[in-house]
């Protein structure tokens, strides 16, 4: 419920029209708009959200990137309004990811690249939201998400629709809120030629890549 709360508070616009610049799209859920296939979005809907009466967050960040320290003091003073007490911490990525695994924070802002690595939504799912999970920030252990996504790796065939329902289980929780979906953008020189359009950046000089 507490969850809920901070979720409801919690308005992308400002951090994606001007931190951002608009170069970002408001989040319609964990998989952004540059994967075509996760626009069908499940419909998900949180707890009722607790009354809020000056409860103490503190939230972290890192200072490896820019945008987030900028994008925290404008979620603190979201949360503010909303009549949470907010004490914030930043600090180097290394230096802070430690405490981020181990729970110490109430709630972390972060940037995450949601299939770069794998291609797979499986991988980030499992590692980032259930019980067990490598990566699991949120600190989240809910039986119903750690179905849901087992589901993907059970799944026959296209393995997407269960990836969705996976998503939306999550989203249901509140323990994770989307702020923003960042745009990659990419640069060519009119004296380069055949450079790959990679979808995950992974691959972007290839052999046949060339320079007048």
């Amino acid at each position: 419920a507490m969850r809920a709360a901070v979720a409801a508070a919690i308005d992308p616009a400002p951090i994606v029209d001007d931190i951002y610049e608009g170069r970002a799209d408001a989040p319609a859920g964990l998989f952004g708009p540059a994967l075509a296939w996760a626009a069908d979005h499940r419909a998900h809907e949180l707890p009722a959200p607790a009354e809020v009466d000056g409860q103490t967050l503190t939230i972290a960040t890192y200072s490896n990137r820019a945008e987030l320290p900028e994008t925290l003091t404008v979620l603190a003073s979201q949360l503010e309004a909303a009549g949470f007490t907010v004490e914030t911490e930043v600090r180097d990525y290394n230096d802070i990811e430690p405490d981020m695994l181990a729970g110490a924070f109430d709630a972390v802002l972060m940037s995450r690249s949601v299939v770069q690595d794998s291609g797979d939504p499986y991988t980030y799912l499992d590692s980032d939201f259930t019980s067990d999970g490598g990566f699991n920030v949120s600190q989240l252990a809910d039986a119903a998400v750690d179905e849901a996504v087992a589901a993907i790796a059970l799944a026959e065939g296209d393995r997407r629709a269960a990836a969705l329902d996976a998503e939306a289980a999550v989203l249901a929780t509140g323990a994770v809120v989307p702020v923003a979906h960042e745009r990659l953008v990419v640069g060519v020189s009119e004296r380069v030629a055949n450079v790959a359009s990679d979808p995950r950046e992974l691959e972007i000089i290839t052999a046949e890549t060339t320079l007048e």
